[in-house]
């Protein structure tokens, strides 16, 4: 396990994910999403934080073990994809299904761009780290 990657790799969805989602739901859309009820008081910015750096390591570590096809940004991608997809039903479909949403096709619109996002940069950058640092060949 090449731990150089996976640090990268968390650091490229750390710093794509944790600035998205402060802009994004906090200040561009901050009053929209507290009217879904998104927001139960205020949001935690240090667990935030600990929660994306979690998950880019978890994310960067699984990539070399996914055989996609396809080399860098594409291969990417589609882990991307899957991932996001898993990401997706679990936050937004479940968010959905837990409590009552104001306008929930709103709602799923809306995280659903975030995330395609959230999830397409990161997919982009975690080929690439991996095809530069590793010599991908597949």
């Amino acid at each position: 396990m090449n731990y150089k990657l996976i640090l990268s790799g968390t650091l490229a969805y750390t710093l794509v994910a944790f600035p998205l989602a402060v802009v994004w739901h906090v200040l561009f859309f901050e009053e929209t999403y507290r009217v879904f009820g998104y927001f139960q008081g205020e949001p935690s910015f240090s667990l935030g934080l600990a929660t994306i750096l979690i998950q880019g390591a978890v994310l960067s570590s699984l990539y070399p073990f996914v055989n996609f096809s396809g080399k860098g940004p594409v291969r990417g991608l589609k882990y991307a994809l899957l991932i996001g997809l898993f990401f997706w039903t679990s936050h937004v479909l479940a968010f959905v299904a837990k409590q009552i949403v104001q306008n929930p096709l709103a709602f799923i619109a809306m995280e659903s761009f975030y995330l395609l996002l959230q999830f397409g940069i990161y997919g982009i950058l975690i080929g690439f780290i991996f095809t530069k640092h590793s010599g991908e060949t597949n």
